[in-house]
């Protein structure tokens, strides 16, 4: 089949008798308001940009130069597609190194956090990452634990991933108004477009993903949508925009079970 014209309802159309009643309602919600325009988005240079504002690598002394964890923290949105809330409410066991197989990382919602953050409609999900995303998360590991043995402070894996470094309350979980802070600074050193925000990962993600031809299921659950609507909602444009092609060898193309 060629690419859709135009986004139509995916509707199962609801019939009614007059001895039976109504029949079986849609799959897919149909929401009068559309969103009109295209989310804004980061290109590819512009993320790495971003990155290698927050830190760098420095291979002569074998270590990272600048704040390492903030590198994480928008490798983490760029990676994964999650909300930044649910980014600063991660644990450090809520990151599974892969050891030979696919490392992921386990969105949990929490009422406890003590920065506040919760994850979306409370809908717990796991996410597959890469292996870069994994040695820059070893990395950042260890420089936590150097800083919380020279602080005399213990972590857990029931402690915040992303904490406070520097500045008190040390090793308490990043809160919101620091993030936005960070974006500020590089903002002012115009790294990124002029007026990015961290949740321009997520809109990033989700249309690089619809654009390779990633199935819209598949990535209505990677964002921890309540429903498949919503993702075609919100990016609708990139599935009838993307190239034509033939379908992948052993892809998918419905959830399973359908």
């Amino acid at each position: 089949m060629g690419p859709r014209a135009g986004l139509r309802p995916a509707v199962c159309s609801r019939t009614w008798n007059t001895r039976t009643g109504p029949g079986p309602s849609s799959l897919v919600r149909v929401r009068r308001h559309r969103h009109h325009g295209r989310p804004p988005l980061l290109l590819p240079t512009e993320i790495q940009a971003i990155l290698d504002g927050c830190a760098m690598p420095d291979t002569s002394a074998s270590e990272w130069t600048g704040n390492l964890r903030d590198r994480l923290l928008f490798a983490l949105l760029a990676e994964s597609g999650m909300h930044l809330g649910e980014a600063l409410g991660l644990r450090i066991g809520d990151f599974v190194m892969g050891r030979g197989s696919t490392p992921y990382i386990e969105i949990v919602p929490r009422e406890d956090n003590l920065n506040g953050a919760r994850v979306k409609m409370m809908r717990p999900r796991r996410v597959y990452v890469g292996t870069d995303l994994e040695r820059l998360f070893a990395d950042y590991l260890t420089h936590l634990a150097c800083r919380a043995a020279e602080l005399g402070i213990d972590i857990r894996t029931e402690s915040p991933l992303l904490v406070n470094m520097t500045r008190p309350p040390l090793l308490s979980a990043l809160r919101e108004g620091t993030v936005r802070d960070k974006t500020t600074a590089l903002r002012k050193k115009n790294i990124g477009p002029v007026s990015w925000t961290p949740h321009w990962f997520r809109h990033s993600h989700a249309t690089a993903l619809l654009l390779a031809g990633t199935p819209e299921w598949v990535v209505s659950r990677r964002l921890g949508h309540a429903h498949v609507q919503t993702t075609l909602d919100l990016y609708g444009w990139s599935v009838r925009t993307r190239p034509c092609g033939p379908p992948r060898t052993g892809s998918r193309t419905s959830p399973p079970g359908r």
